[in-house]
């Protein structure tokens, strides 16, 4: 009699345990709002109902910078906008964008939110750029726009440039990114021409930037880096407090005592990064 009812014991069926993959997509959605894109990503990787839930524009929207529609603005165009979920627009605003004819790249830093800014040399305003005696634009791969504005000799030195946008809240650093000496590439190796260095180490560089709400930073900076380097100088730092309000920012590098010449140097971009990224932005450029 004890067989028979062993036998009748119904046994323990393991597909009626609850799996994670029973929860509705929206609960799933909600645990995902919580938590950072590249956790969202690998668990998208789960089971379809997962990556399903992922694609909630609610998620994405929420990691995105409050004023993400007017930086998407700068880059695409209100059609583009329309058509796109907003983790496409993520994805898409976490990678490098050019616009503004392919002078300047602005992108979403990942670990802050915070947006990133890259200006090229054909963006900024260089004194006697147009006289071929003095200036020119080398293309090189070193660049993220394949070019650099290159001053052989001149004795007034004056750059400058500007910037406007919706900056997500935080502090930001401003960097002129610049080097040494000419370089290029010879049967493969990298070579570097330093014959037309010189008059940088005799006065400062003037590093100057100002925003629409008065604030101010000035460095005084000699440029004595090896020959062949590239460098970002810190110009100074800002602060962003309201999101919803353009802040414009002025920038410039300036040389203008005529007592002396200077040359042989490359002016490849200005860069606005994240303060608390910056050494990470920097190390990856």
């Amino acid at each position: 009699m004890g067989a028979n009812i062993s036998g009748c014991t119904p046994e323990f069926d393991r597909t009626d345990e609850p799996r994670l993959s029973d929860l509705p997509e929206n609960c799933i959605a909600l645990i995902m709002m919580r938590l950072d894109p590249p956790e969202i990503c690998r668990l998208a990787r789960l089971s379809r109902v997962f990556r399903r839930a992922s694609s909630a524009d609610f998620i994405w929207e929420s990691k995105l910078p409050s004023s993400y529609q007017a930086i998407a603005r700068k880059v695409f165009d209100e059609i583009t906008l329309r058509k796109l979920l907003k983790k496409d627009l993520y994805a898409k605003l976490s990678r490098p964008n050019l616009f503004d004819g392919d002078t300047k790249e602005l992108w979403i830093d990942k670990n802050t939110g915070r947006l990133c800014v890259s200006v090229s040399s054909k963006a900024l305003r260089i004194t006697g750029v147009d006289d071929r005696r003095y200036w020119s634009q080398i293309p090189t791969d070193e660049s993220r726009f394949q070019s650099v504005a290159y001053v052989q000799q001149i004795w007034w030195f004056e750059v400058g440039g500007e910037f406007e946008i919706q900056f997500p809240s935080g502090t930001y650093s401003l960097f002129f990114r610049i080097q040494l000496g000419k370089t290029s590439k010879r049967l493969g190796r990298r070579m570097c021409n330093s014959e037309h260095v010189h008059g940088w180490d005799i006065k400062p560089v003037r590093f100057q930037l100002a925003t629409s709400d008065n604030q101010q930073a000035v460095s005084l900076l000699y440029l004595n880096n090896n020959p062949g380097h590239w460098s970002h100088y810190h110009v100074g730092d800002f602060k962003v407090v309201n999101p919803e309000i353009s802040t414009g920012v002025k920038f410039s590098m300036t040389q203008i005592d005529c007592t002396h010449t200077k040359g042989g140097l490359c002016i490849d971009s200005v860069l606005i990064v994240p303060k608390e990224n910056a050494r990470k932005v920097i190390e990856s450029e």
